[in-house]
């Protein structure tokens, strides 16, 4: 289910957002690479498993907003849409690519 407009949040762009937005070439290899990503072999497994798993848990399509995630214990929990997309704390390689904490 889709809320009303009027209880949307009105956010502005974010920074990435901005610069595809005023930057066509770089936003088509954006796209070009992620369609790529998509067609991986792992990733459409990933895809289909998390898929059967939100058909299985009854979320799939019914405007619950919320969605079936791994971790990197390798379970697969239910959370919501908003906190899975984009988590920077969830999976194995990320505290290895993005550095430690600053305290």
């Amino acid at each position: 289910m889709i809320r009303p407009l009027r209880h949307q949040r009105r956010m502005g762009l974010s920074r990435s957002a901005r610069y595809y937005r005023d930057n066509p070439e770089a936003r088509k290899r954006k796209n070009e690479y992620q369609a790529d990503f998509n067609k991986r072999r792992d990733q459409v497994r990933n895809r289909v498993e998390l898929n059967r798993e939100n058909r299985a848990a009854g979320t799939y399509g019914n405007g619950d907003r919320m969605d079936v995630s791994h971790t990197a214990a390798g379970e697969i929990v239910l959370r919501p849409q908003s906190s899975n997309r984009g988590d920077t704390n969830d999976q194995p390689g990320d505290k290895r690519s993005r550095g430690k904490k600053k305290k």
